[in-house]
């Protein structure tokens, strides 16, 4: 057993994770979310006595609620379906046949090994094969798949899988450029390392067009 955890605790540090989807149980909407609250919250409250706290506190006594509320409706809301954004798509009437890139997307996510903030943002990038899909559209997609716990490498191959089903093309691209607070606030405590992740579809794989997109995600922009 001993030898497990330990295996365990170092695949949590080397940032390794399973699978290209989020890992699910098949009832893991068998509860509503306020009864979920209520249990989150007990086990909260739980943790915080255990450490010595004291809940009778008036600063701390609606931790346990606020924190269970935080967990599921907004830094896990994203593990709803429901929540899902609706991302419409339209027909390319201007033709316009080049690269679209949507960059510096504000990424707030969760690290499922250790639940710390990851910080960053993401820079996305298609070519239209007959369809659009609205620009706030893609920064949507990005925060529905941030707000859950997460692995950056699946994060960014997820948004690039949802945004191929959308506009039904292979030709999209992501790079996402992150902190990790597991790292920058414990562990090796390196404030100052990013992580960048990368997935390519289509003619993103080829080198003139990745470059291309690469060059223009360099770009300055000011107002």
């Amino acid at each position: 057993m001993e030898n497990k955890i330990e295996e365990l605790e170092s695949l949590g540090d080397d940032h390794i994770g399973t699978s290209s989807n989020t890992p699910m149980r098949h009832d893991a909407f068998k509860l509503s979310n306020e009864e979920k609250i209520d249990i989150i919250k007990d086990d909260v409250r739980h943790i915080m006595e255990t450490l010595g706290l004291d809940l009778s506190d008036d600063s701390l006594n609606g931790t346990p609620n606020r924190v269970a509320k935080m967990f599921v409706k907004e830094i896990f809301g994203g593990l709803d379906p429901k929540k899902k954004p609706n991302a419409s798509t339209f027909k390319n009437k201007y033709k316009y046949g080049e690269m679209l890139v949507e960059k510096n997307i504000t990424v707030y996510s969760t690290c499922e090994h250790h639940l710390l903030p990851i910080v960053g943002k993401a820079h996305i990038a298609y070519i239209s094969n007959g369809t659009v899909v609205g620009l706030s559209k893609m920064n949507r997609i990005v925060d529905y798949f941030a707000k859950r716990p997460q692995v950056q490498e699946r994060l960014t191959i997820q948004v690039v899988k949802e945004l191929q089903e959308v506009l039904n093309t292979k030709d999209v691209a992501c790079v996402i450029d992150a902190k990790h607070l597991c790292v920058n606030s414990r562990g090796i405590r390196d404030i100052e390392s990013s992580t960048v992740t990368s997935e390519f579809g289509g003619k993103f794989k080829e080198d003139a067009t990745r470059r291309e997109f690469l060059d223009y995600i360099k770009l300055d922009t000011k107002f």
